[in-house]
C-alpha cells in the first residue's frame, strides 16, 4: 500500500476510513474528524465507533473496547501503518466467517452456491479510492480494479463517452441490508434472488465489479444498453479486463444487467 493512496482498510466487523471522507452527523462527531487521520466505521450500521487522533484513538461510543472485532480493526490499523513505512502493498482477503449465519437469517442453507452456480466471494483487506460515483459517494475498489476502471473511464472520455459509476464495493453486511429492505416491502427471497445474489456470492464483495450508467440515463435498467456508454463498454471493456456479468439467459438465475461488469483480469 502506498503512503499517498487514499485507502479503506477492511477487517470482518469493522472498516477503517480516511476521516476526510466521512460526513459528522453530530457537533461532536464533526470536531473529533476534524483532527483525525482515520476513523473506525461499524460495517452493518455505518456508525463511527472512534477517530484515530495524533495523541490517540478517541472513542464515540461507549465501551468501545466491548464493541466486537475491536482488537481486530486496531491490530490491522497498526499493521497498516507498518506497511505504509516500508512501501509495501497488500492484496490480502479476509475470511469468509459469519456467512452461514448471514444465510440463516434469510432462509437460505449453505446450499444456495451450488444451486445458483455463484461462487463464495471474498472481501478485500484494503481498497483503493476511485473517485465518486453518481450520487457523490466515495467508490471503493479492489486496487488492481480501481487502476482499470480509471483507466477506462479517460479513454471513453477521450472518444466522448461519459461512464458513470453507480456502485462498486459492498460488503456482506451491506448485502444483507439490500436483502433485509426488499422483504420489508413485501418482496420475497426467490424475487430478490433474481436481482441480487446472496450475502457472500455478490461480485461486488469483491471490489472488482461496478454498475456502470449513463448521464440522464436511469441506473441499473434494461435501457442502458440502448445508450452509446455501454456500446462502447461492449467494444472496449474487455481492453480493461472488465466483462459483463450476467448476460441474457445466464446460467445463475439472474436478470440481463447490462450494467454490471466486474475486472476479471489477474
Amino acid at each position: 500500500m502506498r503512503a499517498n493512496s487514499q485507502l479503506l482498510i477492511n477487517t470482518p466487523e469493522i472498516e477503517i476510513w480516511p476521516s476526510g471522507l466521512l460526513r459528522a452527523r453530530a457537533n461532536h462527531d464533526a470536531r473529533a474528524l476534524a483532527r483525525a487521520r482515520h476513523v473506525l466505521r461499524r460495517k452493518r450500521d455505518g456508525r463511527y465507533l472512534a477517530a484515530d487522533l495524533p495523541e490517540g484513538l478517541l472513542p464515540l461510543v461507549q465501551r468501545l473496547m466491548r464493541e466486537p472485532g475491536i482488537g481486530e480493526a486496531l491490530d490491522a490499523l497498526d499493521a497498516a501503518g507498518e506497511r505504509r513505512r516500508m512501501g509495501l502493498d497488500v492484496i490480502d482477503e479476509l475470511p469468509l466467517t459469519r456467512l452461514l449465519d448471514r444465510l440463516d437469517a434469510l432462509g437460505l442453507d449453505d446450499g444456495y452456491g451450488e444451486r445458483s452456480g455463484l461462487d463464495l466471494v471474498a472481501e478485500p483487506a484494503v481498497l483503493s479510492l476511485a473517485g465518486s460515483d453518481r450520487y457523490r459517494r466515495p467508490l471503493w475498489l479492489h486496487p488492481q480494479a480501481a487502476r482499470a476502471w480509471q483507466a477506462m473511464r479517460e479513454a471513453a472520455h477521450g472518444d466522448d463517452v461519459v461512464l458513470e459509476s453507480i456502485s462498486g464495493y459492498r460488503s456482506h453486511d451491506y448485502q444483507l441490508g439490500i436483502f433485509q429492505r426488499k422483504l420489508e416491502r413485501g418482496q420475497t427471497i426467490d424475487q430478490i434472488l433474481t436481482v441480487n445474489a446472496a450475502p457472500g456470492y455478490s461480485e461486488h464483495h469483491s471490489g472488482r465489479a461496478l454498475d456502470i450508467g449513463a448521464p440522464d440515463e436511469p441506473a441499473a435498467e434494461e435501457s442502458f444498453e440502448r445508450t452509446a456508454a455501454f456500446e462502447w463498454l461492449a467494444a472496449h471493456a474487455g481492453d480493461y479486463g472488465f466483462v459483463m456479468s450476467y448476460p441474457r439467459d445466464n446460467p445463475h438465475g439472474i436478470v440481463y444487467e447490462p450494467w454490471h461488469w466486474c475486472h476479471r483480469a489477474p
